[in-house]
């Protein structure tokens, strides 16, 4: 594949709906992001879903906002896939039972019912262990679904620093929940 270097006309065109310019964004991008997710989603409706979703949120925000570096396209639209990717896992784990195998038509097994309350109470526990401003940020984000510029208020830091926060306390409960998993296994 080609690279392509993006300038103001092209995003201009872009915003504007310029039939060519759409059809070469969405060709081009979706090669890069089909690329991207084949390795992180299985099922190929949802990199779809995740891909057209992406589309639309670029598309909407640049003919609402504009964007003031357009030779940074491809890291815009890198971060809205992400930020779309992680509403759609986020999305199926609400709706969707955690299991480890295919539950029959019947209901779910004896099995299956126990290693799913299991890891609920293995996320409890490590939700628990983690610091207080570690849990609270977890919990406003991710189970809350708080809006950011709020939580960033209440901790009286910048969106970016949020993201390091958030990062730094997701690694902590990443590192808790292998340290129980593999204590509840030995």
């Amino acid at each position: 594949m080609e690279l392509h270097s993006f300038d103001v006309d092209y995003v201009a065109r872009l915003a504007r709906g310029d039939r060519p310019t759409e059809h070469h964004f969405t060709v081009y991008f979706r090669e890069l992001l089909l690329l991207k997710f084949r390795s992180r989603i299985r099922a190929p409706d949802l990199i779809e879903d995740v891909i057209q979703e992406t589309f639309l949120r670029v598309i909407a925000a640049l003919r609402e906002d504009g964007l003031n570096h357009p030779e940074r396209l491809g890291a815009f639209v890198n971060a809205v896939s992400n930020n779309v990717f992680h509403e759609h896992l986020r999305s199926r784990s609400r709706s969707e039972p955690i299991s480890i195998a295919v539950e029959p038509a019947a209901g779910p097994s004896i099995e299956n019912t126990l290693v799913s309350r299991e890891r609920r109470e293995l996320v409890d526990r490590v939700l628990r262990d983690l610091p207080e401003r570690d849990y609270r940020l977890l919990r406003g984000i991710f189970l809350e679904e708080r809006d950011k510029d709020a939580v960033c208020a209440e901790y009286g830091v910048d969106r970016e620093y949020l993201r390091v926060l958030l990062h730094r306390a997701v690694e902590k409960a990443r590192k808790l929940m292998r340290a129980q998993y593999v204590a509840a296994r030995t």
